[in-house]
């Protein structure tokens, strides 16, 4: 389990240290010198064209949609996604103290620290970015329940209304804006921010519908930066991108590659790479608990029972993301300190046999070889997910053949994106779909997402996650000590019923790891995580992205 005191004077040299190995100078491939040497660096995004917006907190703004949000803005501290359990390091906070049931937080601001405009960042400065959070609910993404915010000196304290130790990540991947700025903007949820200013590396350069461009600042906190300017390009689809990166035209992104050992790595074995960091998140093929067949829990159970994992991984994914093997859905290595004892060593298996004999027990029967459900109906039900989104719609399709041994009658429809996010998946408006959870550093998040009765919602009303509409009373209240609890020993009970519950209902079916990949080249910089190296996930869309780029240096030097 996590501490709760996260000062280590050794984590904050260490950090500090690894900010001082960038260095300028370029490299040679696929990229342009710029004029002050060093190679331009081609971030490739597959999302199509972009409407300008820089804004930090805008859900869908280009600049997080291409990632370059996140070299201009910066988080109080810098988490391990790659190992979740490690702790966090410091980067625009020195240090975050929690009281010992998590209701409070002491964030102590790196001094020496400014604005890209000359500003010098400080405490009041953390604490209006976090009170922007609590003023404005569509920028409180992480929920968090924050109840009082002070200044005093140099010192940040947050408080919260209840127990915040599953949510520590959320706090700490903060990013902060400056008040000189953003106190002068009177709707910040709506606000496009055409020219920010943060603490970040770097700065925007230029901006247009197909790429944005930013550039190394001379005065960044930690140290120059060896890439001395960056473009970020967003290609039309996951083809245009698989090109460019293949060709050597983009140097950075993340795009679903089937068969991406032939397709890219092999076209410059030396150079190419590709890294899918796994964490505690997963993706999981939600079932309606409301609705047939999956309100029979003896069906969901058996379903279960007939789904051969290790053939998603190797067909829908080409082996990118890991089998799941625990009955817990717990991705392994990463939640092995969280496995209940119960559960220790019992692994997925496929059991045709088991599961028929399990639904001839519930009522079931067969005629022929149609499976009829108690009621004296067929069974038959509709997988759903967006066209286009291939590994996922393969897995639906080895999924409706294992639905087949049962005698189940399954189709796949893909169906329009913007309709899935919009209406189908918040609304419940299907009987199973792939959709991912979060990660976190503990399973919190991934259970929470996909059973916890907090976020229950009736059909046709919206609900942020549990999209199966799971209702079961012992695992909403086990979920709820869990986040609340002070010590380990009230978690661990909590987490043996939480997964007791998620084994024996089956609310949703567990599929495989979902790992932060992404693919980078080495022709010109290295220092990448990597499977040998893994200090953080890989993605460039992510908020520890200026942490990658202060680890890059010239692949010459």
């Amino acid at each position: 389990m996590r501490i709760h005191k996260h000062v280590a004077a050794a984590a904050a040299a260490a950090a500090i240290a690894l900010l001082a190995t960038a260095c300028g100078g370029g490299g040679g491939g696929g990229t342009t010198e710029t004029e002050g040497g060093g190679e331009t660096l081609t971030v490739g995004m597959p999302n199509g064209v972009q409407t300008e917006n820089h804004s930090p907190f805008a859900t869908g703004s280009s600049a997080l949609s291409l990632g370059y949000a996140f070299v201009i803005y910066e988080p109080l501290m810098m988490r391990n996604q790659a190992r979740p359990s490690e702790e966090p390091s410091p980067w625009l906070a020195e240090s975050v103290e929690w009281n010992e049931d998590f209701t409070e937080a002491v964030i102590t601001p790196r001094e020496g620290v400014t604005w890209s405009d000359g500003e010098e960042f400080t405490a009041d400065d953390v604490a209006f970015s976090i009170q922007l959070r609590k003023d404005f609910e569509a920028l409180n993404t992480g929920a968090l329940p924050y109840d009082t915010i002070e200044t005093d000196g140099g010192t940040v304290t947050v408080t919260f209304t209840a127990g915040q130790f599953v949510n520590q990540a959320k706090l700490y991947d903060l990013v902060m804006v400056p008040e000189h700025v953003w106190a002068d903007i009177e709707d910040p949820t709506t606000d496009t921010n055409p020219d920010p200013v943060g603490t970040g590396p770097y700065t925007l350069k230029s901006w247009t519908p197909q790429a944005a461009t930013v550039v190394a600042r001379d005065d960044y906190w930690g140290g120059e930066p060896a890439v001395p300017e960056i473009r970020y390009s967003s290609y039309n689809d996951n083809n245009a991108l698989t090109t460019a990166l293949t060709t050597g035209e983009a140097q950075w992104g993340w795009t679903f590659i089937a068969d991406f050992e032939n397709v890219y790595i092999a076209q410059d074995p030396e150079h190419y790479h590709q890294y899918a960091a796994g964490g505690l998140g997963i993706d999981v093929l939600y079932l309606n608990n409301e609705t047939k067949p999956f309100d029979d829990k003896a069906f969901r159970q058996a379903l279960n029972m007939v789904i051969d994992r290790q053939e998603l991984v190797d067909v829908a994914t080409s082996g990118v993301n890991p089998a799941l093997t625990s009955v817990t859905g717990l991705p392994l290595p990463a939640g092995e300190e969280f496995l209940a004892e119960e559960y220790a060593g019992e692994e997925f298996e496929v059991d045709v046999e088991g599961a028929r004999a399990l639904l001839e027990d519930a009522g079931y029967t067969w005629e022929g070889e149609k499976l009829v459900d108690p009621d004296g109906e067929e069974v038959t039900f509709e997988l759903v997910n967006p066209a286009g989104w291939n590994d996922y719609l393969t897995a639906l399709d080895l999924i409706k053949n294992s639905a087949a041994e049962l005698g189940a009658t399954a189709e796949v429809n893909p169906v329009n994106q913007d309709g899935w996010f919009a209406d189908i998946i918040p609304g419940g408006d299907f009987q199973a779909t792939l959709h991912w959870t979060d990660g976190g550093a503990t399973p919190w998040d991934m259970y929470s997402d996909i059973m916890d009765g907090a976020h229950y919602k009736k059909l046709g009303e919206p609900a942020t996650w549990n999209f199966g509409r799971f209702q079961n009373e012992d695992a909403t209240r086990a979920l709820a000590d869990y986040a609340a609890a002070a010590d380990d020993a009230t978690r661990t009970e909590s987490l043996a019923t939480i997964q007791e519950v998620f084994v024996e209902e089956v609310p949703g079916i567990a599929i495989w790891t979902r790992p932060a990949t992404a693919q980078y080249s080495t022709q010109n910089y290295v220092g990448w995580p990597s499977e040998e190296d893994p200090y953080n996930q890989p993605q460039p869309t992510g908020v520890q992205a200026a942490q990658i780029l202060m680890n890059l240096e010239p692949a010459d030097g």
